[in-house]
């Protein structure tokens, strides 16, 4: 390691520059289509330039920073993440990937390297939540799947997110000019943003999938009732039903994720009572459930058993209905198993312990797996902790990860220019 090509210093720099770049009194807040975002992106298209690469928007507001090869024809490697926030949100989810990129990207010309692919840093637009309601905006449209709807939806002043994308210097006529055919592979680098490296003292985690996110909603219909006036054993209470299924959903989902076959976790992460009054019985309740499963078996099993729950509802309570809706349903992105291979390679010689997890958390990674061989890595940070102003990873720990990104690029290049024939 004392021999690694990464600069630790300089890439540490990138990161604490870019949190500096935040809303007063909000650490770390830079939310993609603000003033602030275009700020932080003038830095990093600034320090692109400064390491060789050709920087270009394309039309859907992706910041690219690209690299030529030294054959034509093999198609582009791609490092990419993203540099927006959530609210408040942190100094390294996203940013990290996007400044590794560009410390690859420097050590390359330092060393005069030369790939025998194109190589591109992506900063993804948009991967948080946006004030449009979608994430992901810009590596969906990479992967064609950016609809007309999605380009509908307005954030609370009435914009629309074409208009948005227009605003940070994409050209939403067209779109389909982002979508890519030729990426030969795409790789990520992340904080963790869970327990499980640090708990376990390792350096490395290998993305074996991003979790699909399936969400469902459970309406529960019963009956108003005066709550001082009408006896107990008459009541159609439909908060006490949907309690129920609360419990249900805790008890089904770790029963799930101790026998599955992989990451599986569900959330009641939104509840809404009506009449919402404290002297009426409930006539109303319904339920937002996010699931999150890294394989497919396991969400079809979770929903057999949870539809069974929720049908049984008007046997246990009288005069109680229980429905139960589909919201979104996106499957599983999992990783290349060539690329997790590289990836252990370059942690094996680097002497970094590692471990393959499933990542909970969506990531731009997921929508570069429709159109090209993905795949990720994760370096711990404290407590786990992201999406708070708490979020935290080493230094030693993020420039560790960015060696093994580096290795593992080059890895990546040999391996595939030699199966992949030169025009």
């Amino acid at each position: 390691m004392d021999n690694r090509p990464i600069n630790a210093d300089r890439l540490w720099a990138d990161l604490m520059d870019l949190a500096d770049i935040t809303e007063p009194g909000r650490p770390w807040t830079r939310r993609a289509f603000s003033a602030l975002y275009l700020t932080g992106r003038d830095l990093i298209a600034n320090r692109m330039r400064a390491a060789g690469l050709t920087v270009r928007l394309d039309t859907a507001g992706n910041l690219i920073g690209r690299k030529e090869g030294r054959r034509t024809g093999l198609g582009t490697l791609v490092i990419g993440s993203h540099s927006d926030t959530v609210p408040e949100g942190g100094r390294f989810d996203g940013i990290l990937g996007v400044a590794a990129g560009l410390e690859v990207a420097r050590v390359l010309q330092e060393r005069a390297i030369e790939l025998d692919h194109a190589l591109e840093i992506y900063d993804c637009l948009a991967e948080e939540v946006s004030p449009y309601g979608l994430s992901c905006v810009g590596s969906r449209a990479v992967a064609g799947t950016l609809t007309d709807a999605m380009l509908a939806r307005t954030n609370d002043t009435g914009e629309t997110l074409q208009a948005g994308i227009d605003r940070m210097g994409g050209d939403s006529t067209r779109l389909t000019d982002a979508k890519r055919t030729n990426i030969a592979a795409f790789l990520e680098l992340h904080i963790e943003q869970g327990p499980v490296l640090e708990d376990e003292t390792l350096e490395i985690g290998v993305v074996t999938a991003i979790s699909g996110v399936t969400r469902v909603l459970i309406e529960v219909t019963g009956r108003p009732d005066h709550a001082g006036t009408t006896p107990m054993a008459s009541r159609a209470d439909a908060l006490v039903a949907g309690a129920e299924l609360v419990l249900a959903v805790r008890r089904r989902a770790e029963s799930q994720s101790a026998r599955g076959l992989g990451h599986f976790v569900a959330t009641v992460g939104e509840a809404r009572v009506i009449p919402n009054a404290a002297n009426v019985v409930p006539q109303f309740m319904s339920l937002l459930l996010d699931i999150r499963s890294e394989v497919r078996a396991d969400l079809t099993a979770f929903l057999a058993a949870l539809e069974g729950d929720v049908a049984a509802i008007a046997t246990h309570h009288v005069g109680v209905t229980a429905v139960l809706k589909p919201v979104s349903d996106n499957p599983p992105a999992p990783s290349d198993p060539q690329l997790m291979a590289d990836f252990r390679h370059a942690a094996d010689e680097l002497g970094l312990k590692q471990r393959d997890l499933a990542s909970g958390a969506g990531h731009d990674m997921a929508w570069f797996a429709h159109i090209a061989p993905s795949a990720m890595i994760f370096v711990p940070c404290l407590g786990g902790r992201s999406h708070c102003p708490e979020e935290w990873a080493d230094r030693d720990a993020v420039a560790k990860g960015t060696d093994v990104l580096f290795e593992t690029l080059l890895r990546a290049d040999r391996r595939l220019a030699q199966t992949t024939p030169s025009e």
